[in-house]
């Protein structure tokens, strides 16, 4: 497995839309490896793969550091309710936005062995889902941001 190169805001490959995952490969494999890895030592929530590059319909997350989520060829199903908070994106580092997203969203997608699963999220997972598929149709998160992207050294949590 390696790091590979997150690619950044400007870079024309995030712009373009993905292609379907028709058969697990040696080659997507090790895609996958390094797009978990990759996203591990970048200490991101999710990557999609056009951020390392390679226009193929896959996605990994992670929102808790100890639950990765591999979806090949994702489909949103289901979406309902809405949050409204800053979002991030390994394509656009130190900077965030305010985002609406669904609080639920729902996707059928192929796991490593390319069997057909569904999965369900809300609020973070619900988000990074939404989130990594707009990538997958060459769609970035500061296309939806609702005020200016701020740096997001500059945002502090709310402590309840």
């Amino acid at each position: 497995m390696a790091i590979r190169k997150i690619r950044e805001l400007g870079d024309p490959v995030l712009n373009k839309k993905c292609k379907e995952v028709t058969e697990m490969t040696p080659r997507v494999q090790e895609l996958i490896g390094d797009m978990f890895e990759t996203l591990y030592e970048a200490e991101g929530v999710g990557l999609a793969a056009p951020q390392v590059g390679i226009l193929k319909r896959i996605v990994v997350i992670d929102t808790t550091g100890e639950d990765p989520i591999l979806l090949i060829n994702p489909k949103l199903l289901e979406t309902s309710g809405e949050q409204n908070g800053y979002e991030g994106c390994l394509s656009v580092p130190g900077k965030s936005g305010k985002v609406t997203r669904p609080n639920y969203a729902k996707v059928i997608a192929y796991n490593e062995n390319m069997e057909a699963f569904e999965l369900e999220g809300t609020e973070l997972l619900a988000r990074a889902i939404c989130h990594e598929l707009d990538h997958l149709e060459g769609h970035l998160y500061v296309e939806k941001v609702e005020g200016p992207l701020v740096d997001a050294a500059d945002l502090v949590e709310d402590e309840d």
